[in-house]
């Protein structure tokens, strides 16, 4: 079994890895989901899913947004939480990092400034009080505001899979499919191989 993520030690320290969007207003907000008919890339939210940080480019995105989120923070402090998110102990990584490759890669998110880390597009993003719905209920929210787009994207499919995914569920591209109203051929074609393999992980990590 693998090791649980110690968020515990983040929030003990006020260390912010969601955010909403700031400055994007939704096209339909209700008290369960705001719906983005252009979607948001302002929405980052980290550690949604089980699955965890297997690559080095994955670890570094994770450190850009947590310091764009917590620019507050000195660096030194910063760089504590970079330490701590890439020890495989804590249960956020797969793998082990040479001291000398995360310093060299604390130093290169340090000297980004404030530029918004690269984000996919959000569409639907479910609030709180949405927590006690099942994943059909979610699935038939979804459908509904997303089926009235004809097209399925990479970066839709993705915030599909982890909807899926933070419901305990393991993803199929049936399921997939049902979410967006679609057929699964038009899944196929436009998942990608990047998401197929992100697909493994997820269900792996279930």
């Amino acid at each position: 079994m693998s090791q649980e993520r110690n968020l515990k030690w983040l929030d003990n320290k006020r260390v912010i890895y969601y955010r909403n969007p700031i400055t994007d207003l939704p096209s339909e907000s209700t008290d369960l989901y705001d719906y983005y008919a252009e979607g948001t890339y302002q929405c980052y939210s980290l550690f949604r899913s089980k699955a965890k940080i297997t690559t080095y480019k994955s670890l570094k995105w994770h450190m850009l947004v947590l310091r764009y989120l917590n620019d507050n923070l000195l660096d030194i402090e910063f760089s504590s939480i970079c330490h701590f998110l890439a020890d495989k102990d804590n249960g956020f990584v797969t793998f082990f990092i040479k001291s000398k490759v995360l310093h060299k890669m604390i130093k290169e998110v340090l000297g980004v400034g404030d530029t918004p880390p690269k984000n996919r597009i959000r569409k639907v993003i479910f609030k709180p009080a949405a927590y006690h719905l099942t994943l059909s209920e979610k699935l038939s929210i979804v459908g509904a505001l997303i089926g009235r787009s004809k097209m399925v994207t990479q970066d839709m499919i993705y915030d599909a899979m982890l909807s899926i995914n933070e419901k305990q569920n393991k993803i199929t591209y049936n399921k997939l499919a049902n979410y967006f109203n679609c057929s699964t051929r038009t899944i196929y074609r436009n998942i990608g191989n990047q998401l197929k393999l992100e697909k493994e992980l997820l269900n792996k990590e279930l």
